[in-house]
């Protein structure tokens, strides 16, 4: 019998609730750092997580084992969980409904995890809406306005 081989990679992208600046500097990488785990304590491999004050950019090996939508509430519903808890915001913590997910073949692999560790400098020129808006079109993804995230502009 013939096994199943198979290499997806994925990006995830999602925003804080309100888009407010809640992701600190001083504890965001150690929130990224939990997710990271999270993605690997469900078998799948993560390769990059990273992003500024008010979204995340996740790249990661997807083993195909659970529905994408399955593994992105996990990940919300355990990180607002983690920050909570620990008190790193001084608000309550909440992402934003929704999220975006782009396919990226294995050649580009370097070229993604490069963007992702590279958010910062990234949106010193570009704003998330821009960024994001751009991800859509650049991927021919139809989509209405009313059904993006709320943008801040």
């Amino acid at each position: 019998m013939a096994n199943t081989y198979r290499r997806v990679h994925l990006q995830i992208v999602f925003a804080v609730k309100n888009r407010q600046a809640l992701l600190h500097k001083s504890w965001r990488s150690d929130l990224f750092r939990y997710i990271a785990g999270i993605i690997n304590r469900r078998e799948h491999y993560s390769m990059a997580v990273n992003g500024v004050s008010d979204h995340i950019h996740i790249f990661l090996d997807y083993n195909c084992s659970e529905l994408i939508e399955d593994l992105v509430r996990e990940i919300k519903k355990a990180s607002n969980k983690f920050t909570n808890e620990n008190n790193l915001c001084p608000r309550k913590f909440e992402w934003q409904s929704g999220y975006g997910v782009f396919s990226h073949s294995h050649h580009e692999k370097s070229k993604i995890i490069n963007y992702i560790t590279r958010q910062e400098e990234h949106h010193r020129n570009k704003t998330f809406k821009q960024e994001y808006m751009n991800s859509l079109k650049s991927n021919n993804i139809d989509f209405k306005n009313e059904y993006v995230f709320n943008f801040l502009d």
